[in-house]
């Protein structure tokens, strides 16, 4: 898979997306990860990408022909269009399920970085073909949200990962939250990793995986709960957790997904 991404910061990207798990994976041909300096494609002396905005108001807006001739270029670059995305916070918030589909639809992105005050609504209109924001808050800049993309996406990219599984039994990839994970020693500062996870009974070790992380799901993130669909393991396990927990707005809770 290819991303080109627009910047004014292209170095930012070369220790993030350069080393570990991502850096393997271009190393082995995996991923293409290419950076492109939108300064280099204004045609003006001064190498200016920002002008005033029209009507008044604080700050700069990044001009729409640098971008676009930036855009241009990795466009001309394959015979094909490339979907494009711009990190913006006015966007569809990012999600597993986000990038899935960005994975599993594309093989080529593009991802525009904007600056200042944002960019030319002309360049999105003529160029974009989504906004994507990593969450309700404004960065200085979108070198970050787009890092936070690349590595998502790429994850789950056939060979990036040594076993599909290395991503299936993490939070929100079925939209539960991850359960608990231990490594040695058995017992830490008085504190010791559950019996269950020594006695090598796969089966149990599975269930009680399952139990916690519908039990994370709930308390975390009750939204996401809401939305979950359950088989009838599940709803053992539910009927197990009711009879353990005390609080009353969790038992509510699933007391409403049962339809009890």
């Amino acid at each position: 898979m290819r991303f080109d991404i627009l910047t004014l910061f292209p170095d930012m990207f070369q220790s993030t997306l350069g080393d570990s798990i991502i850096g393997r994976a271009k190393n082995r041909g995996i991923l293409e990860i290419n950076c492109h300096q939108i300064r280099d494609y204004t045609e003006n002396k001064q190498n200016q990408v920002d002008d005033y905005p029209y009507g008044g108001g604080l700050g700069c807006v990044m001009q729409a022909q640098p971008l676009y001739s930036c855009w241009k270029h990795v466009q001309d670059t394959s015979a094909e269009p490339i979907h494009t995305v711009y990190l913006s916070p006015k966007g569809e918030i990012f999600k597993q399920s986000t990038a899935k589909r960005l994975a599993g639809d594309y093989d080529r992105l593009l991802l525009v970085c904007g600056h200042y005050e944002g960019i030319d609504e002309r360049f999105i209109e003529a160029c974009v073909d989504e906004e994507i924001s990593v969450g309700d808050f404004v960065l200085t800049g979108g070198e970050i949200p787009a890092m936070a993309v690349v590595d998502a996406v790429s994850r789950l990219v056939p060979g990036v990962l040594s076993d599909e599984a290395c991503f299936t039994d993490e939070s929100h990839w079925n939209g539960l939250l991850e359960y608990p994970q231990y490594s040695r020693p058995a017992v830490w500062m008085d504190r010791p990793v559950p019996e269950i996870l020594l006695s090598g009974h796969h089966a149990n070790i599975a269930k009680w995986r399952r139990k916690q992380s519908l039990l994370r799901t709930l308390i975390s993130r009750p939204d996401m709960f809401r939305k979950l669909s359950f088989d009838k393991s599940d709803m053992k396990l539910l009927a197990e957790l009711r009879a353990e927990l005390c609080d009353e707005a969790l038992l509510a809770i699933i007391d409403e997904v049962r339809g009890v």
